[in-house]
């Protein structure tokens, strides 16, 4: 890899820290030649610390290493992306990240429409609301509905209508988020079995 460390006077460059499963931003360090060679050696990111004036690996302090499972460089080769395992979290705040986010996954829009659903969840009085009135009527009938959504879904995908497809394709998924709420589970639970079966597979 060939990064120009040249560019600065202390030739450090700045290593931006990825979760790898959920492209979360975790923390921003520095590295030089040096500590990005023994990152890729040991598996386990290190820095060069500016405070203390020598090479830093993340963890060894506290325990909560990063895991190393890929690196990337810029156009400019003065910038390192380096994807991560975090054994625990990253700041030294006790914080997911060092922004005080959470580093759940999130899947774009459909995360939107899961904190949707749930205010619609915890607001069953809601009697304008199609799924606080979903929820009023219980597992059942959410359960039934994901159902009827399921057939007329492979009913669509069998005929040419890739409109129709689609459309169908999509209250399936929206009454399954439902129903997922329903027994107390969100996306993130159904990614973690996916990724466990990958992982072991």
């Amino acid at each position: 890899m060939n990064v120009d460390f040249s560019k600065t006077q202390d030739g450090l460059v700045p290593a931006i820290i990825q979760d790898n499963v959920t492209s979360k931003v975790l923390m921003l360090g520095y590295m030089n030649e040096e500590a990005l060679t023994k990152t890729q050696a040991t598996g386990k990111v290190t820095f060069y610390s500016r405070s203390k004036n020598r090479l830093w690996t993340k963890g060894e302090e506290s325990g909560n290493f990063l895991h190393l499972t890929d690196v990337k460089l810029d156009c400019d080769r003065d910038t390192l992306l380096i994807s991560v395992q975090p054994e625990g979290p990253t700041c030294h705040t006790g914080s997911d990240t060092c922004w005080d986010e959470k580093n759940d996954p999130n899947f774009g829009f459909l995360t939107i429409l899961e904190e949707i659903i749930s205010e619609r969840k915890n607001n069953t009085q809601n009697q304008k609301s199609y799924v606080a009135s979903l929820f009023r009527s219980g597992i059942n009938k959410i359960a039934q509905k994901v159902g009827e959504e399921a057939v007329e879904t492979v009913i669509e995908a069998k005929d040419d209508n890739d409109d129709l497809f689609l459309n169908e394709s999509a209250d399936l998924l929206f009454h399954y988020l439902i129903l997922l709420q329903a027994k107390g589970f969100r996306l993130n639970d159904i990614a973690a079995v996916l990724n466990s079966r990958h992982s072991s597979s």
